[in-house]
């Protein structure tokens, strides 16, 4: 008798795609027409298999065609009606805008965001934003990117992801892709906040106008002084009893016969990395040494960087035309979104990379997810015990 008989469930893979509402697929693919002309290889059926190249870190179309024609028997189980060959994958990857992706994981962000926050506890993480920007290299000169050109004359590509994440959420909130050499500052025109928040961001968004919208919509904002900025001293504050806190001073940022902004320029020392750093913004009344705190939480965005880079294949694309790119890109965010919500659901403690792994290893096991999860030994073997129990006959 096939072992798959003695399995109770479904694949975990299957699992994690039911976190997908299969009506907004089909929603958004009505929307942007995605589906138009295409008889076998659906908008979900592309979804899923880019997914399945994510999770199991495929580096080629040949790694995700054979790994899923091996797994042809349970591909049903995944909303899948057939395997699918390279050329579908390559021509789907060129033909089905990366729009689609996009309103999908925007989609999903909004459906689970009040849970990965816990809206029931509001904290001042939940007004904390952080925002700023990473580079992936790619092996051709599909986007431009920044830089000198090299010896041998070959200029690689590159693409910048643009995130703004809430403290408390740690996933993206708002994502735009562009070309690596595109300036920053543009992507900070478009954020919009709700009064009362915070938004923490590097000495690279180099924009006065959206400053003063930030500060006429009651929101405040903390920076570093860039080397470029041109500012004079128009007050002193009062030293801070911190002895970690050089000077205090308000400061009008810019040219006389430019846009100017009023801030606050905070000079700090610190004793671990024996530096001094220079913060700005536009809150006169909180604490220097709490600026300073608030400017080292962006170091949380380095580290979402850093996790999608090491959990996911960034490095190798399934394709060589810009569409192609943005839609690994926006599927790996969606894949990470699945994650995020499977390790706020278990009990167990998992650290992130493990949680991944194990994913990976058992993507396709008929098993329990989340009580694979919280004991996966234990439950792994009552799989086995059960399979090797012989059939009673009736």
């Amino acid at each position: 008798m096939n072992k798959s008989t003695f399995f109770s469930g479904q694949p975990i893979f299957t699992q994690l795609l039911k976190f997908i509402p299969k009506d907004t697929i089909l929603r958004i693919a009505r929307q942007y027409n995605a589906d138009r002309y295409c008889k076998r290889f659906s908008t979900y059926e592309h979804l899923v298999t880019i997914l399945y190249s994510i999770f199991n870190n495929c580096n080629s179309l040949r790694e995700v065609a054979t790994g899923m024609l091996a797994s042809e028997k349970r591909l049903s189980h995944l909303g899948i009606r057939y395997h699918p060959r390279r050329s579908t994958i390559s021509d789907a990857n060129t033909r089905r805008t990366e729009q689609v992706f996009c309103e999908i994981y925007n989609s999903l962000f909004k459906l689970y965001a009040p849970f990965l926050s816990d809206s029931r506890k509001q904290s001042k993480a939940s007004k904390l934003y952080i925002i700023d920007s990473t580079v992936i290299s790619l092996f051709q000169e599909v986007l431009r990117t920044s830089g000198k050109i090299p010896v041998n004359g070959k200029k690689k590509g590159g693409v910048k992801v643009h995130s703004l994440i809430r403290s408390d959420q740690d996933v993206p909130a708002m994502i735009r892709i562009t070309e690596a050499a595109a300036n920053d500052s543009q992507f900070l025109k478009e954020i919009s906040l709700p009064k009362g928040s915070i938004i923490v961001f590097d000495r690279g968004y180099r924009d006065f106008t959206t400053m003063n919208r930030f500060s006429s919509e009651g929101i405040t904002w903390v920076t570093r002084l860039n080397k470029l900025f041109t500012y004079t001293v128009t007050q002193q504050y009062q030293r801070s009893t911190n002895a970690a806190i050089i000077s205090d001073q308000q400061i009008t940022l810019g040219w006389r016969s430019g846009t100017q902004v009023t801030a606050r320029l905070i000079t700090y020392y610190d004793e671990v990395s024996k530096e001094k750093y220079e913060f700005l913004t536009n809150n006169h009344r909180m604490s220097a040494a709490n600026i300073a705190l608030l400017y080292r939480k962006r170091w949380q965005i380095e580290l979402l960087f850093k996790r999608m880079k090491q959990n996911y294949p960034l490095k190798y694309f399934l394709g060589d035309s810009e569409n192609a790119v943005k839609i690994q890109i926006w599927c790996v965010h969606i894949a990470d979104l699945l994650l995020k919500i499977v390790k706020k659901g278990t009990k167990a403690k998992w650290s992130f990379s493990n949680l991944a792994a194990m994913i990976r290893l058992h993507l396709m096991t008929y098993i329990d997810l989340f009580a694979f999860l919280n004991s996966p030994e234990k439950v792994l073997l009552l799989s086995l015990i059960h399979i090797s129990e012989p059939t009673r006959p009736y």
